[in-house]
């Protein structure tokens, strides 16, 4: 029997426990299993992989089913891969995102890597961050850092950032990077670090079990190293100490640079959050109102306004 035949068998063997973990009824065991074969012939080690390992073959394909996600090369939300001599499901930062969306927990979300030369400021929470660039130039400067920016059904923006510094502690935490072998950090590093600030974000966003299950799949299995705990800042936060900081600050970048910091922190508790973004709105409105007080040019004074 040929490589591709055993392949195939192995994985229409599956189809039985597919079907009893399918969380998503859009998803066709069909198609996936076209893709799947498609992929796991596709080049010698692969094959081999495939053709000598069953479980690994029957567990990934479950695996798209009990997540929700699809091998579709269009949609780029995972792919099958091999992984410690074994074929695993690998999901992309889109395909975390789609699983977000698709939950509900947000309405759309952007990824993006920033370089020492881009203009990159944070704002605050009824806006998303100014990234501008050149997206033609070949002198952008070394990556600093990458972030993601959600917009939730309340219509608030939320965005986490991470440094260089932080993406390549994740980086070196990963099984295949200890190990010294290769990974998709050594050919896909800024996929991946987009994948590791979304992985991180996605903690403050509304609970999703889909997503859950997806980032808990890549810590486990996937073998990419993070830990998988809620932090201790998910737990319920007395909101009035973060407001009675907020009122604290004297200019409106003071303002706009603590809302960046702190509010990620009440993002779980609606509530507590609503009452930080009304302290917000009012002490924004009395920054405003103090310093035109200040103002006598009219032009001046107009700024001042629009700010």
């Amino acid at each position: 029997m040929s490589a591709i035949q055993t392949i195939s068998n192995f994985v229409y063997g599956a189809e039985d426990s597919f079907h009893s973990v399918l969380v998503d009824r859009s998803i066709n065991f069909e198609r996936e299993a076209g893709f799947a074969i498609q992929v796991l012939t596709a080049g010698d080690y692969i094959a081999k992989l495939a053709a000598n390992d069953r479980q690994s073959v029957v567990n990934a394909v479950t695996n798209i089913a009990a997540i929700g996600i699809s091998l579709n090369p269009a949609k780029k939300q995972a792919y099958l891969v091999p992984r410690k001599g074994k074929i695993c499901l690998d999901i992309s930062y889109m395909g975390l995102i789609d699983l977000a969306v698709q939950a509900g927990s947000i309405l759309w979300a952007q990824a993006d890597l920033v370089y020492a030369s881009d203009a990159f400021t944070l704002n605050g929470f009824d806006r998303p961050p100014t990234h501008s660039y050149n997206p033609f130039s070949r002198e952008r400067g070394e990556l600093v850092g990458a972030y993601v920016v959600v917009k939730t059904p309340s219509g608030d923006y939320l965005t986490d950032c991470m440094s260089r510094e932080e993406i390549d502690a994740i980086k070196n935490r990963s099984e295949s990077v200890k190990a010294g072998k290769s990974s998709p950090w050594d050919t896909d590093y800024g996929e991946m670090a987009k994948k590791t600030v979304v992985k991180r974000a996605y903690k403050y966003w509304p609970k999703s079990d889909r997503l859950d299950q997806a980032i808990h799949h890549l810590n486990t299995e996937g073998g990419e190293g993070l830990a998988t705990a809620q932090p201790a800042r998910s737990a319920a936060i007395d909101p009035q100490p973060i407001i009675e900081g907020l009122r604290q600050t004297k200019t409106i970048e003071e303002l706009k640079a603590y809302w960046a910091e702190q509010n990620g922190r009440l993002a779980n508790d609606l509530s507590a959050h609503n009452e930080l973004k009304d302290a917000y709105r009012a002490h924004l409105a009395r920054i405003r109102a103090e310093t035109a007080k200040n103002v006598t040019d009219v032009e001046d004074k107009n700024a001042v306004d629009q700010s």
